[in-house]
């Protein structure tokens, strides 16, 4: 499958979200939404309709669908929801409360496609699984989530970190790295500007955080390929 393919069923994909999400769409609506011409979007259509889509045409308005009308929802087997419902027992025991707060919000919206018979029996496990670490559900971090996104989009961090020797606070400019967890601390691995070269740095120790787009890959061109952990 080349780009164009790629693209193209990337986009069928979206108008049919598109015409579940909203009653009527016209042509120019889905044409100015994905940058591409009306006559693109007669082609999309036809090609759904093709594929079975029940689309219907309301001349001089637009395109909806049949009523009734459901992309089936992603369907789990027990198994694999009760492996989600014991990770997220495991998560609520997280000391970073942005991961907990994110998973939580997945977690509802996984619960909320489940089968009845099988959303009760998840409830059941979810009450009688227990981890005994961190048993008083404390929070020392909420960086974790913003790092993940500076992680994979390449973008640079400015912290201002207390430091575990001196205590002294300093502001670092950082290129994150990597990220492991331990049962006390998340710790990020993570280029300093300030120190030019690669620290670990704990999350419950950062007082504060601003991310900025646009990564320089200094540290990452430096350790490319390199198996750093």
């Amino acid at each position: 499958m080349n780009d164009n393919d790629t693209k193209r069923l990337s986009r069928l994909t979206a108008i049919l979200t598109q015409l579940q999400t909203k009653q009527l769409l016209t042509a120019s609506e889905l044409a100015n939404k994905f940058s591409v011409s009306n006559r693109t979007i007669y082609r999309d259509i036809k090609a759904l309709e093709k594929a079975g889509v029940p689309i219907l045409t309301e001349e001089g308005k637009g395109y909806t669908l049949m009523e009734g009308y459901r992309i089936p929802p992603v369907m789990f087997t027990e198994s694999e929801a009760n492996a989600l419902i014991t990770a997220e027992q495991l998560i609520l025991k997280n000391k970073d409360a942005s991961l907990v707060t994110a998973y939580s919000e997945a977690i509802n919206k996984i619960k909320s496609v489940l089968r009845n018979n099988t959303k009760d029996k998840a409830n059941l496990l979810s009450n009688r699984v227990v981890f005994r670490h961190n048993t008083s559900n404390e929070r020392t971090s909420t960086y974790l989530s913003v790092l993940q996104l500076a992680l994979t989009n390449f973008n640079l961090t400015k912290i201002k970190y207390r430091s575990t020797d001196t205590d002294r606070i300093t502001e670092r400019t950082i290129e994150p790295f990597a990220l492991y967890s331990t049962h006390e601390n998340w710790i990020l691995i993570a280029f300093c500007r300030l120190r030019k070269d690669f620290r670990a740095f704990r999350l419950d120790r950062i007082q504060s955080l601003r991310e900025r787009v646009g990564y320089s890959h200094v540290g990452f061109q430096r350790h490319a390929g390199s198996d750093y952990r």
